[in-house]
This record gives structure tokens, sequence and C-alpha cells, in this order.
């Protein structure tokens, strides 16, 4: 079930709701661990059973951790076990096949694929998650839950359980037991929630159209001029970026409406002044668990420049496997693990004095050609077709600068990226927060008026739309 969807938003949500704030304060979770199980079973009915067992051996894990803290060893062998047995799942289901594909195109070796099942919705989320809630216990940074209900409510919360934030579990351990309900957040909730929805279903998926429409076009060799090609690429920059923030606004306000405050996500990333600063702003929670959990416990900078630049390929190789079983996310890794050890090495010091206008040119020109290996994952978009974009792009093989179309299509889509680049930056939001500091009353009115509006010109779009696909949920 999308959250960009009639039945989510009309039927679902508001049956959550009713029933959430209908029963006592201790049934709460209850409430929402039973609906986040629908939620999930509704696209996935037969992996909320593979979910359960998720809970049910981390449980265990976290349980024999913490019984185990004054015997290290003892400890850390149920902490390896446990990472062993998540990864282990999230493997098979995500990546036997293409290893298998490696094996026998590299070395020969043919191993049976059988019937594989699909990729169960958000599993690389929500393991993440519960390998975070063994590991902090491991770490004493957290206790172990006692409540297997509370556990389970963590893994399975259905506003973050798809597609993120990816939330630590010592981030919210507290919550789970005890959080504030108010009117006021309520309100707040809805519109974030109004603001993701807008953001997927006016910006995303119009962009996204575009982003398929150019796909087509170079699968079929059609004519396709540069300009072209660039505007197709700004189109899909723009679809992902409204796509997966919108979704995370989406989760953070519905969060917010059940209690939870959830970490933010995003911050602006495409106005960025480096690539370093692009992966603080962008998909913040993934590139916090990757940090946390793996760069500083390889010993992150701490042991010299080599084992540094060692540590920064593991990292952005895994973060790019994470992301998908394909050689292009493994190519996306290594690309950002190039840029960003040439940037540890010289590069930050010269952009940190060059102009900001240079700075944010170079941080987008490369954001860009990083899409580019992103969505060639053969959905829409092969390598082969990516690299004859990349061709077309820098002007190679006699591609024209402009055709005939062009001209017509720069000047319909010229407000659309206007509208889409300004919405990308924080002026809006620098806006309502003066608004809402000089005239509070006038300005949560005003916020609230828009929230609805927003609504109900989002609903018009899923009605007649047919494209609404979260691009992150297949990760």
């Amino acid at each position: 079930m999308l959250f960009s969807s009639l039945e989510f938003i009309f039927l679902f949500l508001p049956l959550c709701t009713a029933v959430y704030f209908l029963v006592p304060l201790r049934a709460r979770n209850i409430v929402l661990l039973i609906f986040s199980l629908a939620f999930y079973g509704f696209g996935e009915p037969i992996y909320v059973f593979l979910m359960i067992f998720t809970v049910a051996a981390d449980y265990v894990f976290g349980a024999l951790v913490e019984k185990n803290l004054y015997r290290k060893a003892r400890a850390k062998a149920v902490l390896i076990i446990s990472i062993i047995f998540n990864l282990g799942i999230l493997a098979y289901f995500k990546y036997y096949s293409f290893v298998v594909e490696i094996l026998f195109a590299t070395l020969g070796i043919a191993l049976p694929l059988g019937s594989l099942p699909e990729l169960p919705i958000g599993i690389s989320f929500y393991t993440f998650q519960a390998m975070s809630y063994v590991i902090d216990v491991y770490r004493r940074d957290a206790k172990s839950e006692r409540d297997p209900l509370i556990l389970g409510t963590y893994v399975a919360l259905f506003p973050q359980l798809i597609a993120g934030p990816i939330i630590r579990y010592e981030e919210i351990s507290d919550q789970l037991k005890q959080r504030s309900h108010s009117i006021e957040r309520v309100a707040s909730g809805i519109r974030r929630f109004s603001v993701g929805l807008a953001k997927k279903c006016i910006l995303a998926n119009a962009a996204g159209e575009l982003w398929r429409d150019f796909c087509a076009s170079i699968n079929m060799a059609a004519p396709t001029s540069t300009v072209g090609a660039w505007s197709a690429l700004i189109a899909f920059s723009f679809q992902i970026y409204f796509d997966f923030s919108g979704y995370s606004d989406m989760a953070i306000g519905l969060g917010r409406m059940f209690g939870f405050e959830f970490p933010e996500n995003f911050n602006y990333p495409y106005t960025a002044k480096s690539i370093t600063d692009f992966w603080r702003r962008w998909h913040i929670t993934l590139s916090s668990w990757f940090r946390e959990y793996v760069y500083i416990p390889l010993g992150g900078n701490r042991h010299g420049r080599a084992r540094m630049y060692l540590n920064l390929f593991i990292v952005w190789s895994l973060t790019g496997l994470w992301h998908g079983a394909a050689l292009n996310f493994l190519f996306w890794g290594l690309y950002y693990f190039l840029i960003l050890s040439i940037e540890k090495a010289f590069l930050l010091k010269f952009l940190d004095r060059a102009p900001m206008l240079i700075s944010r040119i170079y941080s987008l020109f490369f954001i860009m050609l990083g899409w580019l290996i992103f969505a060639a994952d053969g959905d829409l978009l092969s390598l082969n077709g990516a690299i004859s974009c990349l061709g077309i792009m820098l002007g190679a093989k006699g591609a024209p600068i402009i055709i005939s179309g062009d001209v017509y299509d720069t000047i319909r889509l010229l407000p659309f990226f206007v509208i889409m680049a300004i919405a990308a930056t924080p002026i809006f939001k620098n806006l309502s927060e003066r608004a809402a500091k000089k005239f509070p009353s006038a300005a949560n009115g005003i916020l609230s008026a828009l929230s609805i509006i927003s609504i109900v010109i989002s609903t018009a779009y899923l009605v007649n739309s047919g494209y609404n696909p979260f691009l992150y949920f297949r990760f």
C-alpha cells in the first residue's frame, strides 16, 4: 500500500487514527503493530511472517547479548551470529541470483537458481533497523526490550517501514514506551504529510513521466539531442529527490500524528557545495547508519590515510550494493568513493574557497552524472543506454545540440523546472518560519489551508494519473 494512494489516505489512515486514539494509552502500541502488519500484508502477505520471524529472532539475540555483556566474548559471538542471521536473509532474497550470475560470468561456476521469490518490499530498511537494535544493546546504548510487542512495533511501524527513515533503536526506544499526543502535534503531522504528498504526486510523478519518455526514446534509438538528454536527466534528478524526500516527509508527518519524532532524512541536498556536503544532506539516516555501524567500527580515519581510503571503499561499495543487486549500483557506490576520496585528498580545500556558484555547479554536475549511473538498473534504462545518454549529453557521435521539438519542450517545461528548482531550496521553509514568528495565528491558518489545498490537488492527480510508484520501494 502506498502513502500516495486513495485507499491509504481515505480508508487505512482514518481508520487507524480513529482506533488509535479511541483505545487506552497502554493499548496504542498494539494498535500500531496490528495496523502496521496489515499495512505490510496488503502488498506482501506471505512476507509478514518473514518480518515477524526476524523480530522474534532479534528479540532473542538482544536478550542473549545483554545477558552476556559481562562475558565479552560470548556477547560478541551472539552479536556476530545475529548479524550473520540478518544479513543472510537479506543476501538470500536480494543478492543470491546476482552472485550466481557473477560467478557464472567470471568463473564459469553454475549454481542452481531454482525459483527464487520476489524481493520483499522494504527488507533493506527493516533489516538495518533490526540489526541496529542488537548492536545498540551490545554497545550498551540501549537495554534489551522485555516486551516483544514494543520491539515488533519498532521494526514494523508502518510510517517508516517501507522506505525509512532508517531509525536506530536507541533514537526511539523511549518514545516507544512513552510519548505525548496533542491536537497541535496531529495538525503539524498532517501539514508535514501534505507537503510530502504534494512533492510526490504533483512534482515527482510529473518529472518521472518525462524521464520515462526519454528512456523510451533511447531504447528505440530515436533522435535525441544534447539539450533533450540534459533536460531528461534534470527531470530524473528532480523525480528521485521529490519522490524520496516526499516519502520521508509523509513518514515524519505520520509519525508525528502518532506521537513520534523521527529524524530528518533530507536537508536540501541540491544546495550542497561539495559531494561531501551532499552526502550530509541526502538520505541522512542511511549515511548515519553506515558511519555508526560500519565506518567507525572499521577504524574510520583514526589509523592513517591509507586505512581511511580502504574504509571508504568498503563503505561505498556496501552503500551501492545496499541499493540493489546490480552492477550499476556497485559502480554508483564506487563512483562516489572516487569523488569523495579526491575531495578528502585536496579538492575540499579548493571548494571551500571557491565562489558559491562554482561549488554548487560542480556539485550538481557530478550529482546528476551519479543519477545517470543509478538509473541504469535495466528497468527503464540499461548500462548501455546510460553510456549512449552520456555520449549524447557530451555531444559525442554527432549528436545534435538541439532538435526541432526541443524549443517547444524547453518553453513548455521551463516553468515546471523553475518551480521544482525553487522547491528544492529552503526558500519556502524560511518564509513560513519567519511568518510563524511574526504572525503565529495567521501563519498556522494559512499553512492549514495550504495543506488542505495540496491534499485536494494531490487527490485529483491520483484519480487521473496511472504513474505512481515509489522508487525506493525496490530497495
